[in-house]
């Protein structure tokens, strides 16, 4: 062998065993798994459970029990899932974490079994569960025994919801496949972390499938936001703190009375004007038309605690012409929702001028449904020209949508309060007004249409609005004395756009004394003398 050959030689046996040394270290060195849930988790309050799960090889797919064994050797777990017990800022709580590093958080039987066993415990204890996902779906190597997985696991959340317990779904990246398609997406809260692909096919697949370019942005949770699927998008090291204040507005609270009775009582507020001093239905329309006049979002700022905006309708989009979540008012957990506006025109294309389309609806009706699941009354602001008029509405189920909200209410098996603080139009206003108690500001108004289409429809002239608002009946006063509002609520001199302030605090006694009276009343009798109320209409 000549001197060249001998290197050569050298040089390829050199490359041959830093090769094996590189895999030696790949199959024997150890994975350092981060987490999720000891991050989130007291400190020293983790107690790790189900670590007697083990996988299986039902098909006995060839190498797969190999690596699974290497894998928890290098992992030191049992299969791709981490559960504990433990507390978040004093609140217990079960977790579940579908660990990437281990076969991509594949959901076989053994995972299958930890997330299910973690939902039965969740429920038996009746303790909020918690569960982190980030997994490629179903693991191909144990066939259909996978993905019987995702019927077990979706079983077992219906039968927490079914107990009242409060399940909060974090979707990691990736949350895709079978398990995107079963527990992950049954949350009563869904979060997403930023930029997450969330999706059931993956984008590769989608690609291959339909011949094109997905576009940017395409499955991840910005976009499953705005598509409905996603409540909060919260970054890793802001999830403790959104975690902990959820749990706490979910806490089993004492009644109503007692929730009110550690709170100093509010002054009450000045008595609506007389009847001398009203002014005409044309000057009521056009000041709860008023732009600047104070919205929702406003309401939510001077009156509650601890709001917690929730998105979607889990079936096409997240409506911003209606906004909802939870919060405390003086103590108490409540619902919220109800018509937002905007102060300009930039604001109110955005939001479509107060007018929701199907999603919006039927977003009111998620929120409402988890209001009675976990016992908080639902407070609506009403403030619409009405529900959205559009071609694509009417493709939706515009009419079925307000439907259902409308017998839905009928039977909420909660107080309802319902609040008209500028134009209450339409079935769009309706849908939120099936209510035990409906309070009414001064110079708002609420009619069957606006007094233009009113004019419009009935005598072909929409110039004879000033008209129509004289006979419709739609003021405040007109309808407490037709027995259809429970009250009036006092209103700067000139309309609340002139002192929001003020006239979002004169809501503070009688909200306060509307809950008080609903609480006090037995579910039963509550739902029947609603019922009686718009029967007798």
């Amino acid at each position: 062998m000549d001197i060249l050959g001998f290197f050569q030689q050298r040089k390829q046996r050199l490359i041959e065993l830093a090769e094996q040394r590189r895999q030696t270290r790949k199959t024997s060195g150890r994975i350092r798994i981060k987490s999720h849930i000891d991050a989130v988790l007291d400190a020293h309050s983790a107690r790790r459970l189900f670590t007697d799960i083990t996988g299986a090889d039902p098909l006995g797919f060839p190498g797969y029990a190999k690596k699974a064994a290497d894998l928890t050797r290098r992992t030191g777990l049992p299969d791709a899932f981490i559960c504990a017990s433990g507390r978040i800022e004093g609140h217990p709580v079960i977790c579940v974490e579908l660990v990437g590093e281990f076969l991509m958080g594949s959901m076989g039987t053994a995972v299958g079994e930890a997330v299910c066993r973690g939902i039965e415990l969740a429920t038996e204890r009746r303790l909020p569960l918690i569960i982190f996902s980030a997994s490629g779906g179903a693991r191909m190597q144990e066939g259909l025994f996978s993905l019987m997985q995702m019927a077990k696991t979706a079983a077992a959340c219906r039968r927490l919801s079914r107990a009242g317990g409060l399940f909060i779904s974090v979707l990691c990246h990736p949350t895709t496949g079978g398990v995107s398609a079963s527990f992950a997406s049954l949350g009563d809260i869904t979060i997403a972390e930023p930029d997450a692909l969330i999706g059931f096919a993956g984008p590769r697949v989608i690609e291959q499938t339909i011949g094109a370019k997905l576009p940017e942005g395409f499955q991840r949770a910005e976009f499953q936001r705005a598509h409905g699927f996603v409540d909060l998008i919260v970054a890793r090291p802001q999830q403790r703190a959104v975690l902990a204040q959820l749990l706490a507005l979910h806490a089993v609270e004492e009644d109503v009375a007692h929730a009110f009775a550690s709170r100093p009582a509010p002054r009450a507020a000045a008595a609506p004007p007389t009847p001398s001093t009203r002014l005409s239905p044309t000057e009521h329309v056009a000041i709860a038309r008023n732009p600047a006049r104070p919205h929702i979002r406003a309401f939510i700022n001077g009156l509650f605690d601890d709001f917690v905006e929730l998105h979607g309708d889990r079936l096409f989009a997240d409506d911003r012409a209606l906004i909802g979540g939870i919060a405390r008012f003086e103590g108490l957990p409540i619902t919220i929702a109800g018509h937002q506006k905007g102060a300009d025109l930039n604001e109110n294309i955005a939001c479509n001028f107060g007018m929701p389309h199907p999603e919006g609806y039927r977003k009111f009706l998620r929120l409402a449904r988890a209001a009675e699941k976990f016992s908080r009354p639902l407070v609506t602001f009403i403030d619409t020209p009405g529900a959205h008029p559009g071609a694509q509405a009417e493709e939706r189920g515009q009419a079925e949508a307000i439907a259902r909200c409308l017998f839905e209410l009928s039977d909420l098996q909660i107080p309802v309060i319902a609040i008209i603080t500028g134009e209450g139009g339409s079935g769009g206003a309706l849908a939120l007004g099936l209510a035990d108690k409906i309070l009414m500001y001064q110079y708002a108004t609420y009619s069957i249409l606006s007094p233009e289409g009113f004019a419009s429809i009935l005598w072909k002239d929409a110039n004879r609005s000033a008209e129509a608002a004289s006979v419709m009946r739609l003021t405040a006063p007109d309808l407490l004395s037709a027995g259809m509002v429970d009250q009036i609520i006092a209103e700067p001199p000139g309309g609340a756009h002139l002192n929001a302030t003020a006239a979002i605090a004169a809501l503070r006694v009688p909200l306060r004394s509307a809950l008080t009276q609903c609480s006090a009343k037995a579910t039963a009798d509550l739902l029947t003398e609603r019922y009686q109320r718009f029967r007798g209409y």
